[in-house]
């Protein structure tokens, strides 16, 4: 799998080493705000053996959103596989630590997953799932191109899709 760089992270594949940080950050409220709450360690090593099997299958996945000074693991951003409305969805999602929230990591990290989806991947469309009072996130998406496509039930919640397609 790909390794992404932008001028202050590195996007890397996930490894199963990283379950421990990872948990710390999914037991985080703020971090998981929006989502279907905070994960316990076997929650999130689940969550992380999802991720690791897309790796090994060779398909699209989520990166492990690392900070190139540090090499401290922020959060992730990449690729989820979604069924939306009867439709198999290649999703970019994000989740970054709080207190690294409004520097522009989050958008820097979507536009190398974004240009890799497109560029690389040759995806023809990717589409993001927000909650409606999730702004931030909301705005992420608009700053990568993508505009607000419809209102949906997601998991028994009212959840924004936004969508962008290679051709736009």
């Amino acid at each position: 799998m790909a390794v992404l760089e932008t001028s202050r992270l590195t996007l890397r594949p996930f490894h199963e080493e990283d379950v421990d940080l990872l948990s710390e950050l999914m037991a985080n409220p703020d971090f998981m705000r929006f989502s279907l709450g905070v994960y316990t360690r076997e929650q999130t090593f689940g969550f992380l053996e999802k991720i690791l099997a897309w790796q090994s299958a060779n398909e699209p996945s989520l990166f492990a959103a690392v900070l190139r000074s540090n090499g401290m693991l922020l959060g992730y951003c990449g690729f989820y596989h979604q069924h939306i409305d009867g439709v198999d969805e290649i999703e970019i999602g994000y989740r970054m630590r709080p207190d690294y929230w409004n520097q522009g990591l989050t958008t820097e990290a979507a536009v190398a997953v974004r240009d890799h989806a497109f560029r690389d991947l040759k995806l023809p469309r990717v589409i993001s799932l927000i909650h409606p009072k999730n702004i931030g996130s909301q705005r992420v998406a608009e700053k990568i191109g993508m505009s607000l496509e419809k209102q949906t039930i997601y998991r028994d919640f009212l959840t924004n899709v936004f969508s962008l397609s290679r051709a736009r």
